[in-house]
């Protein structure tokens, strides 16, 4: 795999379409950052981090409209790629939906949202945009 990152949001983005609850993916440091923020911004029910062995995993319960069936998550955007790396300094850190959806970004500081970013004036890695 030379992408883990876009296999993440392609698993959650196949998960969503087809309407399963929970979803499985192999974990990472990276991974499981970016899945502590999807559950503080309210795009993901739950998650929970298994430890079995060599095999470690991230498993996600995705979060639906009861009324609806429509996922929280309307679309996941790999923005950095291996091939093509893309990098924001803190006064050009992009918006997603005129703020409404967020981007993940990777700082010297960790892994966080761009507000976060911003607010700490650091710039870094745009992994991914989330709305």
């Amino acid at each position: 795999m030379t992408d883990p990152i876009a296999d993440y949001l392609t698993r959650l983005r196949n998960a969503i379409q087809a309407k399963h609850r929970v979803v499985e993916i192999p974990a990472s440091k990276l991974k499981k950052e970016m899945t502590k923020i999807l559950f503080e911004k309210g795009y993901i029910l739950n998650y929970k981090f298994e430890d079995e062995g060599v095999a470690k995993t991230i498993k996600i319960a995705l979060k639906y409209n009861p009324i609806t069936k429509q996922s929280a998550i309307k679309s996941l955007e790999r923005v950095s790629s291996p091939g093509l790396r893309t990098y924001a300094d803190h006064k050009n850190l992009p918006r997603v939906m005129n703020g409404l959806g967020i981007a993940i970004i990777s700082t010297s500081k960790g892994v966080m949202t761009d507000k976060e970013a911003k607010t700490q004036n650091v710039g870094g890695e745009v992994l991914c945009y989330i709305q």
